[in-house]
C-alpha cells in the first residue's frame, strides 16, 4: 500500500503552558459554566488526544515514534483500514485516505462537558463525503463530572447514532490521566487514574453506558489500553457487551495486538496500532471484514439482554425499583441488573429470568449463581406445588423448597433424572432436604430426601434409597462402605406374603412384614438359596444375617423354615426344619458327634423315609421309626453292608447306646439289631 499523504499533527498545547495561566481568584467550579469555560480555554483548541501513551511503548507518542521509525509505513495485514482524529488535526486530506485504503474514521466531538472539537462538523463530513463510515467519540475526564453528565453532552455536540449504516456507534475514550498531577484555578486533576478507585471508574463508564444506551440505542465502544484498564480498574469482568477498541503499538511489525483486559473481552473489535501514520491521526483495523463493519455500524438493535431484561422489568413489579444498572460480560455472555426484591439475569441461552428475594436465591447465589453447576436460571420462581413447596429452573437443574425442608439444589445428572422419573416433590421421596454431596467411597454421591434418598456411583447408577426396614438395615450396616456397597436396584416389592427386596454390589437385603429386613450377603450361603428359589422355596425368608465363627469357621442364615450352613469342608448346606433338624439340634448342632452336614435332606427312600449326612454319620427317618442318629463306625458299616434301610435290618428305631465301659455297642432296627464288641466287631444280633 502507498501510504497517504498526512497533515501535519500541530502539537498540543503543553499542560504546563495551558496551567501557567494566573490563577483564578476562586478555585474553579466544574458545575459552573464558567468553570467549564475556564478550563476549555485552558486546553486549548485540541484537548486531549487518543492514546496519551502505548501500553507497550513507555513515554507517550513521541517515544513510540523513536522506537519505530518506520512504523508509518505498515499496516496489518487483515481487517478494514481506519483512522482517528481530533482538532489536533484540522485539514485533513479525507481522499488522500481513501486512496490509502481507509474505510471508516472516528471524530473527537467532546471532552468532560466544557469542550467540543472546532473541526468536528467539518472532519466528520468530510469523512462521509468520499465514502467512509464514521463515527464520533468522547474522551472521558471521570473526576470532573458525571457519567451520565458527559453522555448528554457528548450526545449533544455530535455523539448521536442512526442505524443508516454509514454512522459507527459512539465511543467512550477512557484512558490514562491526560492532565495528571496539574491544577487549574484550584482544581486538581489527580492521579493517572483520576485519583478514583476502581470500583469508582467502574460504576462511571456503566453510568455513562447506561445513559448512552438510553439516548442513542447502542452501548458504546470502550477505546482503552490494557495496562492502563488493568492498573486503573482492576480489569474487572461485566463489560463484555461494550465492544472494545484497544490501543496497542507494537515493537514489531506483527499482527499481534498484545493481552487484552481479558475478564470482560477475549477478543477486540477495533486496533489502534500505530500514532504515526500510515494515515492522519491515529491508524486503527477494524477487526472483521468490510461487511462485517458494515452491519456493526447500521445494528440498531439495542442489546438483546438489555431489551429482554427492560421487558421482563417491565412485567415484573414484584421485583421493585432497579438497585443498579445492567452489568454483562458474566459466563457465557451473560448480563444481570438488581432490584429492590431481587435480580434480573440473562444469558443468550437461558434468556432474561428474574431471582426473587427469598430462600431459593439465597441458595442459588450461595452455589455460585451462574458461575456454579447449576448455570442461569430459566423460568421464574413457582410456587404452588405439594405442601406449599416452590421451586426455579435452571440451564443444570433447579432448586426445591418447602416450609419443612428448606431451600435445596437439585443439580443436572443421575440423581435427579432418577428423582424426577419418580415424581420428584409429589413422588414416594418428597422433597430434597440436602444437596447432592459427593465424594464417597468408589467417587460415589448422594443426595437425601424427606423419605429417603438417592445413592449413585460410576458403576451402579442413581438408585432410590427409600425410608423403612430396608434402608434402615442398610445405614445400620455401613451403606455404601458397608459390605454390600452400592444398591444396583430400587427397593422391588409384590414378593409372596407381601414381601421386598433391594440388591446391592455385594448382595441384597429382603424384608416381609413376619420377618423384618435381613442381609443377605454375597456368598455361598446365598447361592444354594437361590438355587433353592429364594422366598418361594422351601426355606421362605430370612429370620437373621448370616452369622460366622463356628467351629472350624463356620457360618449359619436361618430361614423360617430352617437354615444354611457352611464350613470351609463342607461347603454350604440346606438344613430344613422337621425331624432331622430337631434331632441334629438336640445333638448340638455342629459342635455335636455328627458336625456339619455335608448333604442336602434327601427324600423318597422305601417306605417315605429321609436321611441327612453329616461330616462323621447321618440322620434318617421314616414315618414309623422318627429321626435316628447313623453315626460313623463299625455298626453303620455293616448296616451300609446290608443295604442300609431297604435291607433286611430296615429302618434305625433307636440311637446307638453303648455300656459304661466301651466294650459294646448297640442300635436297633426294625428288622433286628447290630452289637459291636472288641472281640468279635459288628454283628446282627
Amino acid at each position: 500500500m502507498t501510504p497517504a499523504p498526512q497533515t501535519a499533527k500541530p502539537a498540543p498545547a503543553s499542560p504546563q503552558a495551558a496551567f501557567a495561566a494566573p490563577q483564578a481568584t476562586a478555585p474553579v467550579d466544574p458545575s459552573t459554566e464558567a468553570g467549564k469555560a475556564a478550563m476549555a480555554q485552558a486546553i486549548g483548541p485540541g484537548g486531549a488526544e487518543m492514546g496519551q501513551r502505548s501500553p507497550r511503548v513507555s513515554g507517550g507518542k513521541a517515544a513510540a515514534t523513536q522506537a519505530l521509525t518506520t512504523q508509518g509505513t505498515w499496516t496489518p495485514t487483515f481487517g478494514v483500514q481506519g483512522l482517528d482524529v481530533s482538532g489536533h488535526q484540522p485539514n485533513v486530506d479525507w481522499q488522500a485516505q481513501w486512496n490509502g485504503g481507509a474505510r471508516f474514521a472516528y471524530i473527537k466531538a467532546s471532552e468532560g462537558d466544557y469542550y467540543t472539537n472546532p473541526s468536528f462538523g467539518s472532519q466528520y463530513e468530510g469523512s462521509r463525503s468520499v465514502g467512509m463510515i464514521r463515527g464520533a467519540y468522547h474522551f472521558a475526564i471521570p473526576n470532573w463530572s458525571s457519567g451520565a453528565d458527559q453522555a448528554r453532552y457528548f450526545v449533544q455536540n455530535g455523539g448521536g447514532w442512526s442505524a443508516d449504516g454509514v454512522t459507527m456507534p459512539p465511543v467512550l475514550d477512557f484512558e490514562f490521566n491526560p492532565y495528571a498531577g496539574r491544577t487549574i484555578g484550584g482544581f486538581y486533576f489527580g492521579n493517572t487514574c483520576y485519583d478514583m478507585s476502581a470500583g469508582q471508574l467502574a460504576s462511571w463508564v456503566r453510568d455513562f453506558g447506561n445513559t448512552m444506551q438510553s439516548l442513542t440505542g447502542r452501548l458504546p465502544v470502550i477505546y482503552t489500553n490494557t495496562s492502563w484498564w488493568n492498573q486503573c480498574l482492576g480489569n474487572p469482568s461485566g463489560f463484555g457487551d461494550y465492544p472494545l477498541w484497544v490501543a496497542s503499538y507494537p515493537d514489531s511489525f506483527s499482527n499481534d495486538a498484545g493481552d487484552l483486559p481479558t475478564r470482560s473481552w477475549s477478543i477486540y473489535s477495533i486496533w489502534q496500532y500505530s500514532s504515526t501514520g500510515p494515515y492522519a491521526g491515529d491508524s486503527n483495523v477494524w477487526n472483521g471484514s468490510y461487511a462485517d463493519l458494515g452491519a456493526f455500524a447500521r445494528n440498531g438493535v439495542s442489546n438483546p439482554a438489555f431489551q429482554a431484561m427492560g421487558n421482563l422489568a417491565s412485567s415484573t413489579p414484584s421485583l421493585g425499583a432497579q438497585t443498579s444498572g445492567v452489568t454483562c460480560g458474566l459466563r457465557d455472555g451473560g448480563c444481570y441488573q438488581a432490584y429492590q426484591n431481587g435480580e434480573i439475569l440473562y444469558s443468550p441461552a437461558s434468556g432474561a429470568q428474574p431471582t426473587t428475594a427469598g430462600a431459593i436465591r439465597t441458595a442459588y447465589r450461595n452455589a455460585g449463581a451462574e458461575n456454579s453447576a447449576l448455570g442461569y436460571p430459566t423460568s421464574a420462581e413457582l410456587c404452588g406445588i405439594r405442601n406449599a413447596g416452590c421451586y426455579q429452573t435452571y440451564q443444570h437443574g433447579e432448586i426445591l423448597w418447602s416450609p419443612a425442608t428448606g431451600a435445596r439444589i437439585s443439580r443436572s445428572g443421575g440423581i435427579r433424572t432418577l428423582y424426577r422419573n419418580n415424581g420428584a416433590e409429589n413422588g414416594l421421596l418428597g422433597y430434597p432436604t440436602t444437596d447432592e454431596i459427593c465424594g464417597l467411597v468408589n467417587g460415589g454421591c448422594y443426595q437425601a430426601y424427606q423419605n429417603g434418598e438417592i445413592l449413585w456411583s460410576p458403576a451402579t447408577g442413581a438408585r432410590i434409597s427409600r425410608s423403612g426396614g430396608i434402608r434402615t438395615l442398610y445405614r445400620n450396616n455401613g451403606a455404601e462402605n458397608g459390605l454390600l456397597g452400592y444398591p444396583t436396584t430400587d427397593e422391588i416389592c409384590g414378593l409372596t406374603k407381601g414381601g421386598c427386596y433391594q440388591n446391592y454390589q455385594n448382595g441384597a437385603i429382603i424384608w416381609s412384614p413376619t420377618t423384618g429386613a435381613q442381609l443377605s450377603p454375597k456368598g455361598p450361603i446365598r447361592t444354594l438359596w437361590q438355587q433353592n428359589r429364594f422366598e418361594t422355596g422351601p426355606l421362605a425368608y430370612p429370620t437373621s444375617a448370616v452369622v460366622c465363627g463356628l467351629t472350624k469357621g463356620g457360618c449359619y442364615q436361618n430361614y423360617q423354615n430352617g437354615a444354611i450352613i457352611w464350613s470351609p469342608t463342607t461347603g454350604a448346606q440346606l438344613s430344613p426344619n422337621g425331624p432331622i433338624r430337631t434331632l441334629w439340634q438336640q445333638n448340638r448342632f455342629e459342635t455335636g458327634p455328627l458336625a456339619y452336614p455335608t448333604s442336602a435332606v434327601v427324600c423318597g427312600l422305601t417306605k417315605g423315609g429321609c436321611y441327612q449326612n453329616y461330616q462323621n454319620g447321618a440322620i434318617i427317618w421314616s414315618p414309623t421309626t422318627g429321626a435316628q442318629l447313623s453315626p460313623n463306625g463299625p455298626i453303620r458299616t455293616l448296616w451300609q453292608q446290608n443295604r442300609f434301610e431297604t435291607g433286611p435290618l430296615g429302618y434305625p428305631t433307636g440311637p446307638q447306646t453303648c455300656n459304661t465301659t466301651g466294650t459294646s455297642c448297640t442300635q436297633p432296627f426294625t428288622g433286628g439289631k447290630i452289637t459291636w464288641t472288641p472281640t468279635r466287631g459288628a454283628y446282627i444280633d
